[in-house]
Order: C-alpha cells, then sequence, then structure tokens
C-alpha cells in the first residue's frame, strides 16, 4: 500500500471527490473544507491518500491548527497506522483526529501519547422541515457589519462552550467579518434585540452544513435558536436538497431541538485530542 501526499488541490479533488460525493451526506465536513481550500480560505493544509491495487483505502487532510480529517475505507489496521507513519514522517503536528469512532481511535493508538474526547459528535441531515413547529415570537435576517461587535463576543462564548478552541480576539474579529462579508450568518430579533444567530457553512454539490448555532444565556429557553435553525433551514432546502449538522451527543436539549425540527442522526463521530506521539 502506497501512501501520497497532494500540493495541488485540484489534483487531489480529482482523485477524491468520485469516491466522495457517493456519500456527500457523510463526508459532508471532508468535502465542505475541500471546497474551502479551493477558494484559497485556508494557508496551510495537507492532503494525502493510501492506495493499492484494490483502489483507494484512506483520506486524509488537515487544516492547521485544526484536527486530522481521516477516513478509512476498509477495516485494515495497516491503514490507519500506514496513516500515523507518514504523519510522523512528514513532521506534521497533529493535534486531533475527527472520524467514525474505530477510525480516529485506531489513529490514536498508532500516533501514540495520550487520547482524549473533546466531543462524542452526533451526525445530522435533513431534507424537509416539520411543519406543526411553535415559532417563537420575532423574525431572521442576514448579519452586517453593524452586528459584528456581538457575533465576535458570542463566537468565543461559543468556543469556550463547545471546546472548539481558543481563538484570540483578533482571530474571532477577522473570522466574523468573514462570516458577514460572505453572508453566512443569520439572526433571530425579537422586538428588536438580536437574541440567536447560526451560520450557513462548507457547501457541497448538493447539500450545506448548518454550524455556529448560538443563544446567550439570558435569552435561552425560549425557542429562539430552534425557531431560526427551522426557518433558515427552510430557506436553505430551497437551494440544496439537504442540509446536515453536528451536534453534541452530550448535550440532549440541542439534539432533542434539532429532531423536533426534522434532522435525523446517520453517523456518530469522535473528536479526540491527540498528545505527543510516540513510536519510532
Amino acid at each position: 500500500m502506497e501512501w501520497k501526499w497532494y500540493r495541488e488541490i485540484d489534483l487531489y479533488m480529482d482523485k477524491a471527490r468520485p469516491l466522495l460525493e457517493q456519500r456527500e451526506d457523510l463526508y459532508s465536513l471532508f468535502l465542505g473544507v475541500l471546497g474551502q481550500i479551493e477558494q484559497g480560505r485556508y494557508n496551510s493544509f495537507f492532503l494525502g491518500l493510501a492506495e493499492d491495487a484494490q483502489g483507494m483505502a484512506a483520506l486524509a487532510l488537515i487544516t492547521p491548527p485544526h484536527p486530522l480529517q481521516l477516513i478509512v475505507l476498509r477495516e485494515e489496521e495497516v491503514v490507519t497506522a500506514l496513516a500515523a507513519e507518514e504523519f510522523r514522517r512528514a513532521e506534521i503536528a497533529v493535534s486531533g483526529v475527527i472520524g467514525d469512532k474505530a477510525t480516529a481511535s485506531k489513529f490514536a493508538a498508532a500516533w501514540g501519547g495520550t487520547a482524549d474526547i473533546a466531543m462524542d459528535q452526533g451526525l445530522y441531515r435533513i431534507d424537509a422541515v416539520q411543519r406543526k413547529l411553535e415559532k417563537s415570537p420575532g423574525s431572521w435576517r442576514v448579519a452586517n457589519r453593524l452586528d459584528a461587535p456581538l457575533l465576535v463576543e458570542w463566537y468565543q462564548l461559543f468556543s469556550e462552550e463547545t471546546d472548539i478552541g481558543n481563538p484570540s480576539l483578533e482571530e474571532s474579529k477577522e473570522k466574523i467579518a468573514d462570516f458577514i462579508l460572505r453572508k453566512e450568518v443569520f439572526l433571530w430579533e425579537d422586538e428588536g434585540r438580536v437574541v440567536s444567530c447560526m451560520k450557513k457553512a462548507r457547501p457541497s454539490k448538493h447539500g450545506i452544513t448548518v454550524s455556529f448555532v448560538f443563544t446567550p444565556k439570558e435569552c435561552r429557553k425560549k425557542g429562539y435558536a430552534r425557531t431560526l435553525v427551522a426557518e433558515v433551514t427552510e430557506e436553505l432546502l430551497n437551494e440544496y436538497d439537504f442540509a446536515m449538522l453536528y451536534t453534541d451527543l452530550s448535550n440532549g436539549t440541542s439534539n432533542k431541538i434539532y429532531k423536533e425540527i426534522g434532522y435525523e442522526q446517520i453517523a456518530n463521530t469522535v473528536h479526540l485530542k491527540l498528545g505527543e506521539p510516540t513510536g519510532e
């Protein structure tokens, strides 16, 4: 089995896209990040794959400092062992890995060092929104640059609560400015007050992802997030065949809300935080 690194995103997409699009929903995160690399939204990235006479065995991408995404297409220990060996050999820092539980665990074992669960994740898909939902008071709109200070504050709070990282104030400002410029953030307003937000992300051929769903503590338990996600998801489904989102399975409230909207869990993935590698 041979491992190949790719510097050119176009060449990698030629190899990876046909396979990934066979399960566009299941591989939506991987496809979405590849799309962002194509758009030039990452300055640093590493793309690799393993293949042999039988065809492709694994796909990997990492955009430091984000965790490694690893897809293994065969249940063989040698595949994850090869991936770990090649990342060590290339001296690429891997702070974490995202994948199905078996794949992530096997990679962590081959990588060596510590492996702690950052998030036990549910991957959800929706094709149509439930029509009989009770609506919270207010309405949604697209965020603009005047909303930036509030969204920067919320982005940092969201990052703390979800443990997705610890962005600096400047990093948060840059992220929010980019989201707003791309018209990706949606807000729920009640009597002129912004009370909840969400964003769309990582469009693929037929799907779109919902992320950054946040309501400040003082505005929770009023259904704002559920109504916002339901109404914007319905709008997105006018353009896309389906929408996806990731949840923290330990958060029973959010998982219940998404199911009420019409999202259905299709996979259980895990994000593992990794310590320094061991081995040769």
